[in-house]
């Protein structure tokens, strides 16, 4: 096989999943344990997260916890910024990931966006303001942990020191209809599951794994 066959193939394994789902849906426990399946498997895995721990991702983590202030305009654009560069920077870029191969999971994609910023501005506005990442890199799969905001308070009380901005049961509530409503509004272009979050956490494993195995196997 020549060398450019081997790349090609390689490249053409690269997965790229993200999992969305408001706070305290569960989401980072259920990338571990699919990352871990996977590696199992013998299939290499790379899991991230947004906003990123890069200059600009340290900004909104920072807005996120209340040490700086600014307007919910502002955050949105922060976002959009980080994702670019979540994709598209020299270091670990994961656009470049997906491309040599490696299958990419992250924790927060587009829909983030679309659900958390649209309560505060317009849909068609955050769906356009990230055209260019949609553009650039679309999920093989996108994994929404659909969970009860009681459930997710009762979560993020029992595991968070510090609860962050939109951490708020009214504002669950509210990114939840956000989160259906693109899913709704995007249903012919994306390619996404709906998986129940208010099962028990090796449940919830197993509906997902059962959802995404037909990508890998």
């Amino acid at each position: 096989m020549k060398i450019s066959e081997q790349k090609s193939r390689k490249a053409e394994s690269g997965k790229f999943i993200a999992f969305e789902g408001i706070d305290g849906s569960g989401k980072s426990t259920q990338i571990q344990l699919l990352s871990n399946k996977l590696k199992d498997l013998g299939i290499y895995c790379y899991t991230t997260m947004e906003p990123t721990d890069s200059p600009i991702g340290s900004l909104i983590h920072q807005i996120m916890t209340g040490r700086i202030k600014t307007d919910n305009r502002v955050i949105a654009g922060l976002f959009v910024a980080d994702r670019l560069d979540h994709l598209l920077n020299d270091v670990n870029g994961i656009l470049a990931k997906v491309q040599e191969g490696t299958t990419v999971i992250t924790d927060r994609y587009y829909f983030s966006s679309y659900a958390y910023h649209s309560i505060d501005m317009s849909m068609e506005w955050v769906i356009q303001a990230n055209a260019q990442s949609k553009e650039i890199l679309r999920p093989t799969i996108t994994v929404f942990i659909d969970t009860d905001p009681d459930t997710a308070m009762e979560r993020i009380t029992k595991n968070r020191f510090q609860q962050e901005l939109f951490e708020k049961k009214s504002r669950l509530i509210q990114v939840r209809e956000k989160y259906l409503e693109a899913f709704e509004k995007l249903k012919d272009e994306e390619n996404y599951i709906m998986i129940d979050g208010n099962k028990s956490q090796d449940e919830i494993a197993e509906d997902i794994w059962n959802e995404v195995k037909k990508y890998f196997m």
